[in-house]
Protein backbone atom coordinates (compact mmCIF):
# COMPACT_ATOMS: atom_id res chain seq x y z
CA UNK A 1 0.00 0.00 0.00
CA UNK A 2 1.04 3.74 -0.79
CA UNK A 3 -0.15 7.23 -0.10
CA UNK A 4 0.24 10.04 -1.93
CA UNK A 5 1.31 12.40 0.63
CA UNK A 6 2.52 16.25 0.15
CA UNK A 7 3.26 15.12 -3.62
CA UNK A 8 5.43 12.26 -2.64
CA UNK A 9 4.48 8.24 -2.48
CA UNK A 10 4.92 6.95 0.12
CA UNK A 11 5.05 3.27 1.10
CA UNK A 12 2.80 1.75 4.27
CA UNK A 13 4.08 -1.22 5.84
CA UNK A 14 0.95 -3.74 6.16
CA UNK A 15 1.42 -3.19 10.24
CA UNK A 16 -0.26 0.11 9.43
CA UNK A 17 -2.96 -0.41 6.86
CA UNK A 18 -5.90 -0.77 10.35
CA UNK A 19 -4.70 2.69 12.08
CA UNK A 20 -6.33 6.13 11.03
CA UNK A 21 -4.85 8.17 8.73
CA UNK A 22 -4.04 11.04 11.46
CA UNK A 23 -2.19 7.71 13.17
CA UNK A 24 -0.02 6.93 10.12
CA UNK A 25 0.68 10.89 9.39
CA UNK A 26 1.87 11.55 12.84
CA UNK A 27 3.36 8.40 13.65
CA UNK A 28 4.41 6.53 10.76
CA UNK A 29 5.33 9.46 8.58
CA UNK A 30 6.39 12.13 11.56
CA UNK A 31 4.33 14.75 9.94
CA UNK A 32 3.23 16.21 13.45
CA UNK A 33 1.52 18.88 12.25
CA UNK A 34 -1.63 17.41 12.07
CA UNK A 35 -2.93 17.16 15.61
CA UNK A 36 -4.79 14.84 17.44
CA UNK A 37 -8.05 16.67 19.69
CA UNK A 38 -10.84 14.62 20.15
CA UNK A 39 -10.69 11.80 18.13
CA UNK A 40 -14.28 11.77 17.19
CA UNK A 41 -13.95 14.29 14.26
CA UNK A 42 -16.07 17.09 16.32
CA UNK A 43 -13.01 19.87 17.04
CA UNK A 44 -11.30 20.01 13.36
CA UNK A 45 -7.35 20.27 14.72
CA UNK A 46 -6.83 16.44 12.82
CA UNK A 47 -7.63 18.84 8.92
CA UNK A 48 -6.18 17.60 6.18
CA UNK A 49 -7.00 17.87 2.64
CA UNK A 50 -7.82 15.16 0.71
CA UNK A 51 -8.14 15.38 -2.77
CA UNK A 52 -8.57 19.45 -2.05
CA UNK A 53 -10.93 19.07 0.25
CA UNK A 54 -10.98 19.28 4.19
CA UNK A 55 -11.40 15.98 5.42
CA UNK A 56 -11.04 14.88 9.48
CA UNK A 57 -7.94 12.39 9.36
CA UNK A 58 -8.77 10.89 12.72
CA UNK A 59 -12.05 9.40 11.54
CA UNK A 60 -10.76 8.12 8.27
CA UNK A 61 -8.77 4.64 7.83
CA UNK A 62 -5.80 4.58 5.91
CA UNK A 63 -6.94 1.87 3.64
CA UNK A 64 -9.71 4.56 2.38
CA UNK A 65 -7.50 7.01 1.01
CA UNK A 66 -4.61 4.81 -0.87
CA UNK A 67 -4.29 6.45 -4.23
CA UNK A 68 -5.56 9.71 -2.81
CA UNK A 69 -3.88 12.78 -2.37
CA UNK A 70 -3.27 13.93 0.86
CA UNK A 71 -1.84 17.58 1.91
CA UNK A 72 -0.82 18.28 5.29
CA UNK A 73 -0.01 21.52 6.57
CA UNK A 74 3.82 20.32 5.90
CA UNK A 75 3.43 20.31 2.45
CA UNK A 76 1.63 24.10 1.70
CA UNK A 77 5.25 26.00 1.94
CA UNK A 78 6.24 26.12 -1.65
CA UNK A 79 9.25 24.06 -3.18
CA UNK A 80 11.57 27.04 -2.35
CA UNK A 81 10.54 27.20 1.49
CA UNK A 82 8.07 30.00 0.80
CA UNK A 83 4.87 29.97 3.09
CA UNK A 84 1.32 29.14 1.49
CA UNK A 85 -0.45 32.78 1.58
CA UNK A 86 -2.94 31.19 4.32
CA UNK A 87 0.09 30.39 6.55
CA UNK A 88 1.62 34.25 5.96
CA UNK A 89 -1.39 35.25 6.64
CA UNK A 90 -1.51 33.98 10.30
CA UNK A 91 1.60 34.96 11.37
CA UNK A 92 1.06 38.91 9.66
CA UNK A 93 -2.14 38.54 11.77
CA UNK A 94 -0.92 37.14 14.91
CA UNK A 95 -3.59 34.47 14.68
CA UNK A 96 -2.61 31.75 17.23
CA UNK A 97 -2.88 31.82 20.84
CA UNK A 98 -2.28 28.44 21.47
CA UNK A 99 -2.07 27.45 18.60
CA UNK A 100 -3.41 23.60 19.14
CA UNK A 101 -6.05 24.17 16.53
CA UNK A 102 -4.07 26.48 13.72
CA UNK A 103 -2.69 23.44 11.64
CA UNK A 104 -6.95 22.38 10.90
CA UNK A 105 -8.03 26.14 10.71
CA UNK A 106 -5.03 27.05 7.89
CA UNK A 107 -6.03 23.56 6.09
CA UNK A 108 -9.48 24.33 6.31
CA UNK A 109 -8.82 28.17 5.22
CA UNK A 110 -7.10 27.03 2.42
CA UNK A 111 -9.60 24.40 1.51
CA UNK A 112 -12.08 27.11 1.50
CA UNK A 113 -9.98 29.76 -0.59
CA UNK A 114 -9.50 27.01 -3.87
CA UNK A 115 -13.27 26.85 -3.80
CA UNK A 116 -13.95 30.48 -3.27
CA UNK A 117 -11.26 32.78 -3.72
CA UNK A 118 -12.85 35.96 -2.15
CA UNK A 119 -15.44 34.79 0.04
CA UNK A 120 -18.16 36.88 2.17
CA UNK A 121 -17.53 36.57 6.06
CA UNK A 122 -20.73 34.85 6.78
CA UNK A 123 -19.28 31.74 4.13
CA UNK A 124 -15.84 32.22 6.48
CA UNK A 125 -17.79 31.33 9.32
CA UNK A 126 -19.91 28.47 8.00
CA UNK A 127 -16.58 27.18 5.98
CA UNK A 128 -14.56 27.29 9.73
CA UNK A 129 -17.47 26.58 11.99
CA UNK A 130 -16.62 23.14 12.28
CA UNK A 131 -12.52 24.08 13.37
CA UNK A 132 -12.93 24.72 17.40
CA UNK A 133 -10.58 27.58 18.95
CA UNK A 134 -10.51 27.32 22.83
CA UNK A 135 -8.56 30.09 22.96
CA UNK A 136 -10.87 32.59 20.93
CA UNK A 137 -9.22 33.87 18.48
CA UNK A 138 -12.21 33.88 15.80
CA UNK A 139 -11.69 37.15 14.84
CA UNK A 140 -7.75 37.02 14.44
CA UNK A 141 -8.76 33.91 12.49
CA UNK A 142 -11.22 35.86 10.53
CA UNK A 143 -8.37 38.73 9.42
CA UNK A 144 -6.22 35.97 8.86
CA UNK A 145 -8.61 34.39 6.44
CA UNK A 146 -9.40 38.15 4.51
CA UNK A 147 -5.39 38.98 4.63
CA UNK A 148 -4.89 35.56 2.75
CA UNK A 149 -7.12 36.61 -0.03
CA UNK A 150 -5.55 39.66 -0.59
CA UNK A 151 -2.15 37.48 -0.42
CA UNK A 152 -3.48 34.75 -2.80
CA UNK A 153 -4.22 37.91 -5.29
CA UNK A 154 -0.51 39.17 -5.37
CA UNK A 155 2.18 37.58 -7.74
CA UNK A 156 4.62 35.72 -5.94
Amino acid sequence: MHLLVNRQRVPIPPEWHNETLLAVLREHLGLVGTKFGCGAGQCGACTVLLNGQAQRSCLLPVGAVQDQSVETIEGLADAKGRLHPVQQAWLDERVPQCGYCQAGQIMATVALLRQDPAPSPARVDEALSGNLCRCGTQQRIRAGVQRAVVLQGRPS
